[in-house]
C-alpha cells in the first residue's frame, strides 16, 4: 500500500501539472544590452527575436497581466523589481486592453509552476502568443539601481541566435519617446460604447442605472477605467484619440454630461488634436476628468507645459497627499511625464503631490469644471484609495446639470 500511494502522489493532478510546466520552461540563453553598454545574460522567455524600448522598473507586488497588458507601456520595457514572476499563471479577465505593448520584460525569476484557482495558462505562453520578447534570471536589483542613478535607458533583449553587433546597431539606431505621439498607435479604431462594471469574485456583473452621458477619449484607456466608470452611473461612448470634439459629441445627439481622458503612452505635446479638443472642452465650461496621459494633456490644454521625469512613477505602491485634506493615500502609477509646475498657470491648482519627489500628481482648473489626477484610480493592478475620485466626476456632472 506504501507503493501504491507513492505512485499515487507522483501521478497526482498537481505533480502533472509542475512536470508539464517544468517541460515547458524555455531554457535558452538571452541577452539585455543598456545604452551605457551594460550587458546582462540571462534566460530567454517568451518570443525569440530582438525588441527595442526604453527601460523602467515597476515595484508593483503583484498584477503583472495587468501591466503588461496597460497600453501606457507601449514602446518601454518593464523591470519588474519584485523577484518572482509567473506564479499565478494568466487568465482571459485580466487583461486590461487587447494586447501587450509593452516591447519587453526583464524578471529575475520566471516561476516554473503557475498555481491559482483563476489561472487559464503560463506566463511563457501568453508572451509567446502577444509576441513579447523576456529575459529572466538577471539580477534586477542591480538594474533598478542601476535606472534610478542614471534614469531611463534605452534597451535592447535578444536570443541566442542574434549578433550582438547587430544588437548594438539596432539599439544605437533607437531613440526616446521625448517628442513621440504614441496615443495614435494604441487607440481604438473605431468608437464603441462600454457597458460592463467592475469585475467582482463570484458576483454577478450588475449594471447600475446609467445617470450621466460620459464621451471617454480613447489614448491608450484601460478596460479597469470603463468598469469604473459604468459603476458610477455612467453611460460611456469611448472614441478614437483624434476625434474631432464636435464629431465626438454627435455620439449623445448633442452635449455629453461629462468627457474622460484616459491615460496612455508616451510624449502628451505631440498631441494637439487633443489640446485643441480639450480647450474647446475647458470654454464650453464641460465637466472633464483626465488621469494619466489625460491629466497632462489637461494641464497643456489650460497653458502650462510638461515635462520628461528621470525615471518615471511606475508601481502600486505610490505615496500621494491629498493637499486640501492632507490625508495620504497609495496608489497606482504608470507614467514618465508630468506637468511642469514652472510652467502652472494662476487658472490651475495643485490638488495632490507625490510623496516620493514632491512631483505634481492631482489639478484643477479654476474657471472651469475640470480636474486631473496623475496615478491610476480604477488600479488594476493595485489599491483603491483614489476610486472616490471617480465620484468626484458625477458629483461635478451633477452640479453642472444643476446650473444648466
Amino acid at each position: 500500500s506504501g507503493a501504491f500511494s507513492i505512485v499515487s502522489a507522483v501521478a497526482s493532478f498537481p505533480f502533472t501539472i509542475y512536470l508539464k510546466s517544468v517541460m515547458n520552461t524555455p531554457h535558452k540563453k538571452a541577452t539585455l544590452l543598456l545604452e551605457d553598454g551594460s550587458v546582462h545574460t540571462g534566460i530567454s522567455i517568451g518570443a525569440d527575436g530582438l525588441r527595442v524600448g526604453e527601460l523602467v522598473f515597476n515595484t508593483a507586488m503583484t498584477g503583472y497581466q495587468e501591466i503588461l497588458s496597460d497600453p501606457s507601456y507601449a514602446g518601454q520595457m518593464i523591470c519588474f523589481t519584485a523577484p518572482h514572476i509567473g506564479i499565478i499563471g494568466v487568465n482571459d479577465t485580466d487583461n486590461e486592453s487587447k494586447k501587450v505593448y509593452a516591447t519587453g520584460l526583464v524578471i529575475r525569476d520566471y516561476s516554473q509552476c503557475h498555481s491559482n484557482w483563476r489561472s487559464q495558462g503560463d506566463l511563457h505562453d501568453y508572451l509567446l502568443k502577444n509576441d513579447v520578447v523576456g529575459i529572466s534570471e538577471i539580477d534586477t536589483r542591480q538594474i533598478t539601481r542601476q535606472l534610478r542613478v542614471s534614469g531611463t535607458l534605452r534597451a535592447v533583449i535578444f536570443s541566442d541566435d542574434i549578433d550582438i553587433k547587430e544588437a548594438t546597431e539596432k539599439l544605437q539606431a533607437s531613440h526616446d519617446l521625448s517628442g513621440v505621439d504614441l496615443a495614435q498607435v494604441v487607440t481604438t479604431d473605431k468608437a464603441y460604447p462600454w457597458n460592463e462594471g467592475v469585475y467582482r469574485v463570484g458576483k454577478k456583473n450588475k449594471i447600475p442605472k446609467s445617470a450621466w452621458r460620459v464621451l471617454a477619449y480613447d489614448f491608450g484607456i484601460k478596460r479597469n477605467i470603463l468598469r469604473f466608470l459604468t459603476d458610477n452611473g455612467c453611460e460611456v461612448h469611448t472614441v478614437p484619440a483624434q476625434t474631432p470634439l464636435q464629431e465626438a459629441m454627435q455620439k449623445f445627439d448633442g452635449t455629453p454630461d461629462g468627457v474622460f481622458l484616459s491615460n496612455g503612452p508616451g510624449d502628451p505635446e505631440p498631441c494637439d488634436y487633443a489640446i485643441a479638443a480639450i480647450r474647446e472642452l475647458l470654454t464650453a465650461k464641460i465637466p472633464v476628468f483626465g488621469i494619466c496621459l489625460g491629466c497632462q494633456l489637461l494641464g497643456l490644454a489650460g497653458g502650462a507645459k510638461t515635462r520628461k521625469m528621470k525615471f518615471g512613477h511606475h508601481g502600486a505602491n505610490h505615496p500621494v497627499i491629498d493637499l486640501e485634506s492632507k490625508r495620504v493615500f497609495i496608489t497606482s502609477q504608470n507614467h514618465n511625464f508630468c506637468i511642469d509646475e514652472k510652467s502652472l498657470p494662476s487658472s490651475m491648482t495643485v490638488t495632490h503631490r507625490s510623496l516620493f519627489d514632491g512631483s505634481i500628481q492631482g489639478v484643477r482648473h479654476n474657471d472651469a469644471p475640470a480636474f486631473g489626477f496623475q496615478g491610476h484610480p480604477e488600479a488594476g493592478p493595485g489599491p483603491n484609495d483614489m476610486s472616490p475620485l471617480f465620484e468626484t466626476f458625477t458629483q461635478l456632472m451633477q452640479a453642472h446639470a444643476k446650473k444648466n
